[in-house]
């Protein structure tokens, strides 16, 4: 009987089912985060009509660990769903009503001399929680904006040379009337780079108002959020934002990502092109989106929904096009129907 050769053995030969297996034990199971987000959809819808797109972006920006800026006119529900959401969630919140008093120790926090001590104490302020609702952002002026730039970016405080760091998760939600509105002031630049996407909220068609109304007779006198039950606790939201940060993203959809940027840089009609923060926002959103379909690898169709609301807040139109009614969704969407998919 000949010898069988040690380097063609089957025991040292993986077989393909065995490599096949291999592969599948590697692969996220993102069933339960998959299903967890129905259920916030869920919650969420048994107040708001319609809005789907907002709850979905507000829901992927927890889970890509970023902040939302939500913009429409008074009365279409931007407050409320934010609220919904919170109130979804088992963890701490706050609501901060930003007005053109409002001054930065607001916000943060102040030191207050404690005479049984003799001491300087620190009271910390509303931003110290997980969930923070900031309503009519854009009603404060730059001084109040400022003092957003450090936490929402490093989630920590320094004040009076002391280092405060907030627990996870946090998120700001921030709610603005449009900018041509009465007493509003443009959010700086820097600030709004800050923001992973900036939601613009409609008005409901005709169907979505009768059910509205019809919703609205049927409660009466009932608080719309007390429908909303919480069910997930910081521990699990934490443990689904890491889990969203090791879905597979190829190295042709990462060049596919910058080559959407650079076009943002050399394209005539933007005066002010995206930043390599938009790039890493993009990343980090379309990541979240396939985790929230239930897939542990990204697509093209996640990056090109999550390209207009991370970048049209980040870019700046020129003047002359601006005058002519041009508008920075509708050149990011060229930008995105000029770059090639990859395949």
């Amino acid at each position: 009987m000949p010898k069988q050769d040690p380097h063609t053995s089957s025991e040292n030969q993986p077989t393909v089912e065995s490599e096949s297996e291999l592969t599948f034990q590697n692969r996220l199971d993102l069933s339960e985060l998959q299903q967890n987000v129905q259920i916030i959809r869920n919650e969420i819808g048994k107040v708001i009509v319609g809005q789907k797109d907002m709850v979905d972006m507000l829901i992927a920006s927890l889970l890509a660990k970023g902040h939302a800026l939500i913009e429409g006119v008074p009365g279409v529900a931007k407050t409320v769903t934010a609220k919904l959401l919170a109130k979804a969630l088992n963890v701490g919140f706050s609501r901060i009503q930003f007005t053109p008093d409002l001054m930065p120790s607001d916000i943060l926090g102040t030191s207050v001399f404690n005479l049984k001590d003799s001491e300087f104490e620190f009271k910390k302020g509303p931003i110290f929680s997980n969930m923070i609702l900031i309503d009519e952002i854009n009603r404060a002026p730059a001084k109040t904006q400022a003092a957003l730039f450090e936490v929402m970016e490093e989630q920590q405080i320094t004040i009076d040379g002391n280092r405060f760091t907030l627990n996870a998760p946090f998120m700001v939600l921030a709610t603005q009337n449009p900018i041509e509105q009465e007493g509003t002031y443009r959010l700086p630049e820097a600030q709004l780079d800050r923001f992973l996407f900036k939601i613009d909220v409609n008005y409901p068609n005709l169907d979505e108002e009768v059910e509205i109304l019809n919703r609205e007779h049927q409660w009466q006198d009932k608080i719309k959020t007390n429908e909303v039950s919480s069910f997930l606790q910081a521990n699990q939201i934490t443990h689904y934002q890491s889990l969203v940060t090791q879905v597979l993203v190829e190295e042709h959809l990462l060049k596919y990502i910058a080559q959407l940027i650079v076009s943002t840089r050399n394209n005539p009609f933007l005066y002010l092109g995206a930043s390599p923060r938009a790039s890493i926002a993009i990343l980090k959103a379309s990541k979240a989106f396939a985790a929230m379909a239930g897939r542990d690898f990204v697509t093209p169709e996640d990056i090109k929904r999550a390209a207009i609301p991370v970048l049209h807040h980040r870019v700046i139109v020129t003047p002359e096009r601006e005058m002519e009614g041009v508008n920075s969704k509708q050149i990011i969407k060229q930008i995105i129907e000029s770059t090639e998919i990859p395949r």
